[in-house]
């Protein structure tokens, strides 16, 4: 009777939680191992991987150079962060507090972006940027320049991009947070009297700040591996952390070398959002 017992209760479970849970294992679990196994690998004269134990990835990840493209990936994030918020805010506040149709129209500006690949819309800009693109032709028909200007391959088009291809992470959270602003609290403080101002920073924003916070994580952490932003717009001149891995990975053939640099990334990854965690954040907004 108890055996009949344990496999009603046992089996749907397995049927339900087993292939998620398989699903997880071979596609998360085993390439995190294999990828912290390869970091500690060594490379033999050929640059074929062996696996002799070595520091010596890591070792490398204080070389002067790299560290000069750690500070210039967090200078990079770091403002298109801050562009996003102050971009985002009030669009996100727009979309909150309209209550007709044009709601969804709004809504769905910022999700149709989601529907194409963002490696091609990358390459538009890089087409409407160029020395014959739209805007040098507009701008020389205008008569406002004389000749074109040089609009790519600067850390200011490689931040543009970042912005582009990042906006939307950072709208859903705060439209999220907004709208579950209670309208109440706001006409109190009108009736005590506070101003639009007053009411934005000692209400409005200490009560969205969570939608702050979660958006800026999901921004920050995935501009320091845009690699093909920085490439494309950047045209090398503003490497992330992202270049270097996948400069390892492909022309560098230093395979350990890409995995040790992974893990740091995945680690920066992990204390952020475990800051986000401390800090009393949902762990849904960020799709945990």
């Amino acid at each position: 009777m108890k055996k009949h017992q344990w496999r009603a209760n046992t089996l749907p479970s397995l049927v339900t939680v087993g292939p998620v849970t398989l699903w997880l294992l071979f596609f998360v679990a085993v390439p995190l191992i294999y990828v912290g196994v390869m970091s500690f690998c060594s490379l033999d004269q050929y640059y074929n991987v062996t696996f002799q134990f070595t520091l010596d990835n890591y070792k490398r990840l204080f070389d002067v150079n790299y560290i000069k493209i750690y500070g210039q990936s967090v200078l990079i994030a770091f403002l298109t962060t801050i562009i996003c918020i102050l971009v985002a805010y009030p669009f996100s506040f727009l979309i909150a507090r309209t209550k007709s149709k044009k709601k969804m129209i709004l809504y769905m500006l910022v999700i149709i972006p989601f529907w194409t690949n963002s490696l091609i819309r990358i390459y538009g800009w890089k087409t409407f940027l160029g020395t014959t693109g739209w805007l040098n032709t507009a701008l020389q028909f205008l008569h406002i320049t004389s000749e074109p200007l040089e609009l790519l391959f600067h850390r200011g088009t490689t931040v543009l991009g970042m912005v582009y291809c990042l906006f939307p992470f950072m709208v859903l959270p705060l439209y999220t947070a907004i709208e579950k602003l209670d309208g109440s609290l706001l006409e109190a403080s009108a009736d005590l009297g506070a101003k639009g101002f007053s009411t934005f920073f000692e209400v409005i924003l200490p009560l969205t700040a969570s939608g702050i916070f979660s958006g800026s994580i999901m921004v920050f952490i995935p501009a320091l591996g845009y690699f093909f932003v920085a490439d494309i717009l950047g045209g090398g001149n503003s490497d992330v952390i992202g270049n270097l891995i996948e400069r390892q990975f492909q022309s560098g053939n230093n395979w350990p070398l890409g995995a040790a640099l992974s893990i740091i990334l995945i680690l920066i990854t992990l204390l952020l959002v475990k800051i986000y965690q401390k800090l009393g954040g949902d762990m849904e907004s960020l799709g945990v």
